[in-house]
């Protein structure tokens, strides 16, 4: 087994964490504030969390393996406690070397290290998946249209993920310099994007609606009522039923919209546009402002809302259409690979401008 098996999905978990309790605890939002020594702080505060969650992912992942009959034993008695530790402490310093890796992307490199390495991980089960499309030799058309889906769906990710809404927003400020003082005017817009949750909502929704397909499975055995609750559970919730998909729906929908308040809340755009002199065309600084950006953010997000909901339940729609079952189309995998794309080819073009080349964005 690799020791690389759990990705930097520890470290991915850690950070949505900090982010969701940074609003809660004011020693979070005290140290979010502190400017470039403040993101120090919590990028350790991030790494210290990743080393735990890495040990119950490592954990969890051996006990599957168990389950599966691919190793002996896993516990922390007797014959199995070396094994178990070795294999945990191999894991978490496999997590912890990508981390590290991905940090030396970042800082010497293009781009966010952590995305290109979950990039390279998505991109590396490519040919798996177009031989498995090739093995399904009796639906020819229906593989054909399985691309096309894709395809269309990486179109429209795009398109949102692009999309936002300026909001005109207007500076004007005195400054004083040599008892003198001077006006200092100037219009930009402020941008607040229709997606900006990106694919946190669809882990948070899968993750909910495996739970408790996870938790009947070890309840099954049970010869009380429980194991026929959870016999009944493992049934109704498997990734092939219309109750499952349309849970992941709603879940993504809701999700988004819980994410996107939390994270605008946290940046305090009212306040900071307050400070730099800066105020929205026809709205008041201070609290109106916020509220005028609140009502704003909570229009453009149901767009948005329902296209994650919408990509989530793509796989699903997919096979539905097509009748392929040989291929699995990812619906977290696509959004993470458009958007490091993405965000990639903006680093390019940012390095390509400041050398005075013509950049081949238009």
């Amino acid at each position: 087994m690799s020791i690389v098996a759990l990705g930097v999905f520890p470290y991915i978990t850690a950070s949505i964490v900090i982010q969701l309790l940074t609003p809660v605890f004011p020693q979070l939002q005290e140290i979010s504030r502190e400017g470039e020594a403040g993101r120090a702080k919590m990028n350790r505060i991030i790494h210290w969390l990743t080393v735990p969650i890495a040990l119950a992912q490592g954990y969890g992942q051996l006990v599957l393996l168990q389950q599966s009959n691919v190793i002996a034993s896993v516990g922390f008695t007797g014959d199995a406690l070396l094994p178990t530790v070795a294999a945990l402490l191999s894991i978490t310093a496999g997590t912890m070397f990508l981390v590290w890796l991905g940090e030396m992307i970042t800082e010497r490199g293009i781009g966010n290290g952590i995305s290109l390495i979950i990039f390279a991980g998505i991109v590396a089960g490519f040919p798996s998946l177009l031989t498995q499309g090739f093995l399904d030799r009796d639906n020819v058309l229906g593989v054909g249209f399985f691309a096309i889906i894709g395809v269309v769906i990486i179109a429209l990710i795009v398109l949102f993920n692009e999309a936002h809404r300026r909001i005109p927003v207007q500076y004007g400020r005195s400054i004083f310099r040599g008892g003198r003082m001077y006006r200092q005017s100037g219009a930009t817009y402020l941008p607040l994007r229709i997606n900006s949750a990106g694919m946190i909502p669809l882990i948070f929704a899968f993750s909910i609606v495996i739970l408790p397909g996870t938790i009947a499975t070890y309840l099954s055995t049970n010869t009380t009522w429980v194991g026929d609750v959870a016999n009944f559970f493992a049934v109704l919730l498997v990734p092939t039923s219309p109750l499952y998909w349309g849970m992941v729906f709603v879940l993504v929908v809701l999700f988004t919209f819980f994410y996107t308040l939390v994270i605008f809340n946290q940046q305090n755009l009212a306040e900071n546009l307050q400070r730099n002199g800066g105020f929205v065309l026809g709205i008041r600084p201070g609290r109106p402002t916020q509220d005028y950006l609140n009502r704003v953010i909570v229009r453009i997000t149901m767009g948005g809302a329902l296209f994650l909901g919408f990509v989530a339940i793509v796989p699903y729609l997919a096979s539905l259409i097509t009748g392929v079952q040989a291929i699995s189309l990812s619906s977290t995998s696509l959004l993470i690979m458009v958007g490091v794309g993405l965000d990639t080819m903006r680093q390019l073009e940012a390095q390509l401008t400041m050398r005075n080349y013509e950049g081949f964005l238009r």
